[in-house]
């Protein structure tokens, strides 16, 4: 039985990534939510004749990219601080602009206009670390967006809450609050280990288990961070965090500039999630992740775009294009992290480290339609001998044609479906100003 929500898709090809190959001439089935069918395009319109179908030639189809960190709302703080060090940018820029600035309104705004950014730039699912996690999930649930919120969680006061205890009871609250949404889960955001103490880590943990949500937190961002922490107690941030009892499968670090061997063992041991933030780190100067030794060490890793305070972009074509290079110079490797792995971290291996492998990150029947197609009609990506080569080499946000998150067609012919964007603008422009007067 057909119904009036199933849409044949036919691009020139399929990038399924439940194997490494790329298929050519076949059509995908989108019913309702879901991939209902991929077969070859002339058994698609036979099986299928009286379904719409959306032709896309010379475009890639394949699945929307999987943001695995970021701070939303950070967006309306997009060039506030620019070429400095990391604590130098967050203690005299960026915590007090968030104290001064952040409640629920401004988290609504900040990550409305993010939404739109991503969604115009393919990523269909995305991770974010910030205040007020329940009312930047509204803000996702809305507009049709997939993602996971993590609710900081930190020794001292923020506009968020006054404490640890109080952080806890807000994330617990807005994970009872969303426990059944199709599209939107709430974690556990520790946010550093510089940040938190040893009995909130415990806590955390232990509630994590109790009620199955995930873990996010910044971990060895900078050379700084390991040293202290080593003079201080005598163990890396790794270690001791996994004394405290905190790492599992559930749980992303993010950043891990810094990882000797004794941190990847950690990291394979408990089956913690790399999360690889590349132009942030660069930005920042915060140091290198050696995403390939990872890798051979047996270490899941993912892609992030970070916060736009600090990239500036939430363009996840970027980071893959950034994280193949860049991990090519830092393992002195010019095979490590080919084009086809890079597409991986921004796909499926950010839906195993968000626990949702089984639901987004390919493109398999029954999964979820979270699809992208990316437009080669342009004069960069001409001639095409390997698509997968130009996606991550030659290819940009600009080329991203059509996107729907499951099922719902978000972006149609490189214009948002659901967003005033005059609007976004002129809302992000007036906070701006706003903020701009009080500096």
């Amino acid at each position: 039985m057909q119904t009036e929500q199933m849409s044949l898709i036919t691009p020139k090809w399929i990038l399924t990534l439940e194997n490494d190959d790329l298929l050519e001439n076949h059509s995908l089935l989108i019913d309702q939510h879901i991939i209902k069918d991929i077969l070859p395009t002339t058994d698609a319109r036979e099986t299928y004749p009286s379904t719409k179908e959306i032709e896309l030639p010379n475009q890639l189809l394949m699945p929307g990219f999987v943001n695995c960190h970021g701070h939303a709302a950070m967006n309306l703080f997009k060039g506030l601080a620019d070429d400095l060090p990391l604590m130098t940018w967050l203690e005299k820029h960026i915590w007090p602009a968030e104290g001064q600035w952040v409640s629920e309104e401004f988290v609504k705004d900040g990550t409305k206009l993010a939404i739109a950014e991503m969604l115009k730039s393919g990523t269909t699912c995305f991770s974010d670390m910030y205040f007020f996690p329940e009312q930047a999930a509204d803000v996702a649930a809305e507009y049709g967006m997939r993602g996971v919120f993590y609710g900081p969680v930190m020794d001292f006061p923020t506009p968020y809450g006054s404490g640890p205890d109080e952080y806890i009871e807000k994330i617990i609250k807005a994970h009872d609050h969303f426990k059944h949404h199709p599209l939107i889960d709430i974690g556990f955001g520790p946010h550093a280990p510089y940040t938190v103490s040893d009995e909130p880590i415990k806590q955390v943990r232990a509630l994590a288990d109790q009620l199955n949500m995930p873990i996010q937190i910044h971990l060895h961002e900078t050379e700084f961070e390991v040293i202290d922490a080593v003079e201080k107690t005598g163990h890396r941030p790794s270690e001791r965090l996994r004394d405290l009892g905190l790492f599992g499968e559930d749980v992303q670090a993010v950043h891990v500039t810094q990882a000797n061997q004794t941190d990847m063992d950690i990291f394979h041991k408990y089956g913690v999630h790399v999360i690889h933030c590349p132009e942030s780190n660069l930005k920042l100067a915060s140091g290198f992740c050696p995403i390939y030794a990872l890798q051979q060490n047996g270490v899941n890793v993912a892609l992030g775009t970070d916060g736009s305070a600090s990239n500036n972009d939430l363009d996840m074509m970027g980071e893959m294009h950034t994280a193949a290079l860049l991990a090519k110079a830092v393992a002195q490797n010019a095979s490590a992290i080919p084009a086809l792995e890079a597409v991986k971290m921004a796909t499926i291996n950010g839906a195993k480290a968000l626990g949702k492998e089984t639901e987004i990150g390919s493109l398999k029947v029954g999964k979820q339609a979270d699809i992208i197609s990316i437009d080669f009609n342009d004069i960069a990506c001409t001639p095409v001998y390997d698509p997968i080569s130009h996606l991550v080499y030659s290819s940009s946000r600009s080329q991203v044609d059509h996107v729907w998150v499951a099922g719902k067609l978000q972006v149609k012919n490189k214009q948002l479906c659901h967003f005033n964007v005059q609007q976004l603008m002129d809302m992000s422009q007036s906070w701006a100003e706003k903020i701009q007067a009080s500096k």
